[in-house]
């Protein structure tokens, strides 16, 4: 027995309050509800983020991982990997700059640097001529439907239709209209119009711009729907004011609507560009680019590299280049383009934004 219970003061209220103190913290009901929901938050989102991360982290990060790592081998895909040989950088360098060989060099230009920045040109020229006849003109069709009129949900039908096919069902339909017998060739032929001599997609000239009307009519149905969704966000009471105050109705369509709907318009030109230059289907079902590469891609040259040369580093040494190219991009408008609209006013309200 210590003193203290000898005492007596060891007992009643003052043992009371004096024995928690000597002991651990008792826990209190918040201090225990707090862990039960951290421990349910983290289950939600185990629940609910764990399989898109897996499925991503397989599909996505780790055949990068494995494409970097191909593309420092010189390697043929037709033999296991174990038979490669390293080389570092050199599939890089045969691709920017026909490589680092004085020897070799011009030989490699024309093997490797020539068509790759060929296909290169191809892809930012898609770009260009995207936000430069593509943004246009699916912004006045869009005007142009967001009016009222009999028949208006048909039609939105039919331009959104070429964007729901399969680029194989396009890309073959396509090939059949534009074939020397085919329809639009004797239609042209039968107003007394020229018809390139090597075909629509084989033309050294007509072949690039051909395959760029296919992709217009192709995608331009996304943009149109898009900015269509946009419109329908835009209240009704600003343009029936301007009228009131006497706008006309193109007044009203570049002072109002499509100051209003930027943002859908940013996105777009966004998913327009990373799009381009990762094109692939449509160009490898019109004939693989091209019999000379008058509409390859990147990405038409990396399979065509790695299935047909069966040159796995080189193949991978351009995929991980076709990745730098839309990463950097990708960064750069989210950087200067996209960041106006992300940015907040001090009380959390979004600032609104004048123009497109």
């Amino acid at each position: 027995m210590t003193a203290l219970e000898a005492s007596g003061t060891g007992k009643g209220p003052a043992a009371d309050v004096i024995a928690p103190a000597a002991g651990s913290h008792p826990v209190t009901p918040a201090t225990s509800n707090s862990r039960r929901d951290n421990r349910r938050k983290w289950i939600e989102i185990a629940i609910f983020v764990g399989p898109a991360l897996i499925v991503f982290l397989t599909f996505v990060v780790f055949p990068m991982v494995m494409a970097a790592r191909y593309s420092l081998y010189k390697w043929d895909s037709r033999q296991p990997f174990e038979l490669a040989e390293f080389i570092g950088f050199d599939n890089y360098t045969r691709a920017l700059i026909g490589g680092t060989d004085p020897e070799t060099q011009e030989i490699f230009w024309k093997a490797y640097a020539e068509p790759f920045w060929n296909a290169v040109g191809n892809n930012f020229q898609i770009i260009a001529l995207s936000m430069l006849i593509q943004l246009p003109v699916a912004m006045i069709v869009a005007l142009v439907l967001n009016r009222r009129f009999r028949g208006r949900s048909g039609v939105r039908l039919i331009i959104f239709a070429p964007y729901v096919l399969a680029e194989v069902t396009a890309g073959l339909m396509w090939m059949m209209l534009l074939d020397p017998r085919g329809p639009i060739t004797t239609m042209v032929q039968s107003i007394g119009l020229p018809v390139p001599s090597q075909g629509w997609l084989e033309d050294p000239t007509w072949g690039f711009w051909t395959f760029f009307f296919i992709v217009s009519w192709k995608y331009i149905g996304l943009a149109i729907i898009l900015f269509l969704a946009g419109l329908a966000g835009v209240p009704q009471e600003l343009q029936e004011a301007a009228s009131i105050d006497g706008a006309s109705w193109w007044q009203v369509q570049w002072r109002i609507n499509i100051p209003l709907i930027g943002p859908t318009v940013r996105v777009w030109a966004f998913l327009s560009i990373i799009g381009s230059i990762q094109l692939f289907d449509m160009a490898w079902v019109l004939n693989k680019g091209g019999s000379t590469g008058q509409y390859s891609t990147i990405a038409t040259l990396m399979v065509d590299i790695g299935t047909q040369r069966n040159d796995g580093g080189y193949a991978s040494a351009l995929a991980i280049i076709m990745f730098i190219f839309s990463m950097t991009a990708a960064l750069i408008y989210m950087g200067l383009i996209m960041r106006r609209d992300n940015t907040s006013s001090p009380t959390g309200k979004s600032k609104i934004k004048k123009g497109v």
